[in-house]
């Protein structure tokens, strides 16, 4: 097992990483900007050390200052949390070549997965079932306004092939649509990306996004560990998360697990990681992307396989083999990503000092953040401070606990999301289950 492992991420997941870790009785060391000098992570590991100032490119995302950082600690493993450098294929390529182990994917493996048009090939070709689109890149205008009328059908999608978070991206309805989207999807995806390949799918209109949990080992062995339902998303960024998933039924869990478990094998994944799908309202699910690294909403699947997964990526980094079960969930679990946000105000980001700070707590509410009262947040990066999370016996209880927790949530001094979430929690469509990834554009609030 590790002596000493670098997590080289900040906020929340720095955190989460540290506890385990320290319940393991692993050493850590926490990195850090200028801007997160007062951040609390860097007082719950055993080892600080600054990176460099507050842009992310000269310090989070700067990896010879995080291997030397590693070097001068002597740490043998990095935890890369989600974000920055978790699915860098480069870094994880110089840390095998520093004898340092990175707790996520291989080179290798980040690359199969990273360029979508490969990926999608390699599910196709692993039985996966995809959403009909493009082969490979597409090398013109022209031959996307062919393939769309000829083969795939309007709506299309147009992706970058690079992309993620919504960057790139373009639904189009009609081939003039098309000529306006062509030339600025390219140069976004370039700007984002620095790589400006597109591909085009079929747009499934109105789909649940449901993705299943996986874990594989250094020995071939694939298991999943059942699902989530992200559909509660605003531009491509989820708001809410939520195992399992209300849409599921026991045959539909049983075809995407094992559909699951078929593209992680396909590239002999290693690891913790998620395989995401686009599902319809006759249940036909599509594979979309798969990510090689730990998530955001992974506590959703901890409280209903009451299973750290953090504890399960070191395990399996350390070359300790998984049992193979496939575990199914039990109770219900529902997660709020609390962004400084303010949601009255077309979600403008709402960096400063926190006056006032009152977590939730009680039988079933968990809060994974780093905050702190007077502690300031920093503009320069991703607005989410906090993840609650709630586990009930059934949806309709973890709904109602959730939002007594959301209400009992406390912070002054910032905008958050909050207001926006507990209002969530009172809508019928959401209560019922009745919603799509397009929900949140006509949810009124």
């Amino acid at each position: 097992m590790f002596k000493k492992i670098l997590i080289a991420n900040r906020g929340e997941i720095a955190l989460r990483v540290i506890r385990t870790c320290k319940e393991m009785g692993i050493k850590t060391v926490a990195v850090y900007s200028t801007a997160d000098k007062d951040s609390i992570h860097l007082k719950f590991a055993d080892e600080a050390v600054c990176i460099g100032p507050a842009a992310s490119k000269d310090s989070y995302l700067n990896m010879p200052n995080i291997l030397a950082a590693a070097e001068i600690t002597n740490s043998d493993a990095i935890h890369p949390g989600y974000g920055f450098l978790s699915e860098n294929a480069k870094f994880s390529e110089l840390c095998r070549d520093s004898g340092i182990k990175f707790i996520g994917a291989s080179p290798e493996m980040i690359n199969s997965m990273g360029d979508k048009a490969n990926a999608k090939a390699t599910m196709k070709e692993a039985g996966v079932p995809c959403v009909p689109g493009s082969e490979g890149l597409l090398e013109s205008l022209e031959e996307g306004i062919q393939l769309a009328n000829d083969l795939v059908g309007y709506p299309v999608i147009l992706k970058a092939t690079a992309g993620g978070g919504g960057r790139g991206m373009r639904i189009i309805w009609n081939d003039d649509e098309f000529r306006t989207a062509w030339d600025s999807a390219r140069k976004e995806a370039a700007a984002a990306f620095g790589n400006d390949g597109m591909y085009l799918e079929k747009f499934v209109q109105e789909p649940r996004h449901i993705e299943i949990q996986i874990a594989g080992d250094q020995y071939g062995k694939v298991c999943h560990l059942s699902e989530r339902d992200c559909s509660i998303q605003r531009r491509h960024q989820k708001l809410i998360e939520e195992a399992p998933s209300p849409f599921m039924t026991d045959d539909l869990r049983k075809r995407m697990g094992e559909a699951a478990i078929k593209a992680a094998s396909a590239i002999s994944y290693e690891g913790v990681g998620t395989v995401e799908f686009l599902v319809d309202k006759d249940r036909n699910f599509y594979f979309m992307e798969m990510n090689t690294r730990i998530q955001v909403e992974h506590p959703v699947t901890e409280e209903v396989i009451n299973h750290d997964l953090i504890l399960e990526q070191i395990k399996l980094a350390a070359g300790i083999p998984i049992t193979g079960k496939n575990y199914l969930p039990q109770g219900h679990s529902i997660e709020c990503r609390i962004n400084a946000e303010d949601p009255y105000n077309n979600f403008r980001p709402s960096p400063g000092t926190i006056t006032v700070l009152h977590k939730p707590g009680g039988h079933g509410v968990r809060v994974d953040s780093h905050i702190y009262a007077g502690y300031t947040i920093p503009p320069n990066y991703d607005s989410m401070i906090a993840k609650l999370i709630v586990k009930a016996n059934t949806r309709e209880e973890a709904i109602k606990k959730m939002h007594r927790a959301l209400n009992e949530f406390v912070i002054e001094g910032i905008k958050t999301t909050i207001p926006l979430q507990i209002k969530l929690m009172e809508d019928e469509d959401f209560q019922s289950g009745n919603f799509t990834t397009k929900f949140m554009e006509t949810f009124k609030f």
